[in-house]
């Protein structure tokens, strides 16, 4: 069976408290249960986790790569900087894997700042603005392509 590892950045664990007028009002912990629920309706394994650590999310990009599991990344504030981090995610699709950025909220229509993403050139694909329905767009492109 496919495994696929759903990464979250920095503030997502604050998810339904946190300017819910953006992100929305479920939290990481509904995130984790929808996840089961789509990855079991698309036959794939889906182990979410969340960290505000860069190095921790850098440690499960790495990770992902040895256990040939395939990513969705919400690099959250990372996205915008974090060299570090899109150097990891390069190495998950260069050996052959597939990473899916996401993003709960579009990012081209906030602030200036956020427009740019160090991750989306070294992507499979981007989903964004879609609330958790990006998650499980995501999801679903990954195992698509996977079948293509």
């Amino acid at each position: 069976m496919t495994h696929v590892l759903v990464l979250n950045g920095p503030n997502l664990g604050r998810l339904g408290v946190r300017e819910p007028e953006i992100y929305g009002h479920a939290s990481m912990a509904d995130l984790e249960r929808e996840a089961a629920v789509w990855g079991s309706e698309l036959g794939v394994t889906v182990d979410v986790r969340q960290t505000d650590d860069e190095s921790e999310l850098v440690g499960w990009l790495h990770e992902a790569v040895d256990a040939r599991a395939h990513v969705v990344l919400n690099p959250a504030a990372f996205t915008h900087y974090s060299y570090a981090l899109r150097d990891a995610a390069a190495q998950v699709t260069t050996s052959g894997l597939l990473l899916v950025e996401v993003h709960l909220s579009n990012p081209a229509s906030r602030e200036s700042f956020r427009h740019y993403s160090v991750v989306a050139g070294i992507a499979t694909g981007t989903v964004a603005g879609f609330g958790f329905d990006s998650y499980r767009l995501a999801l679903s492109a990954l195992k698509h392509k996977l079948q293509s």
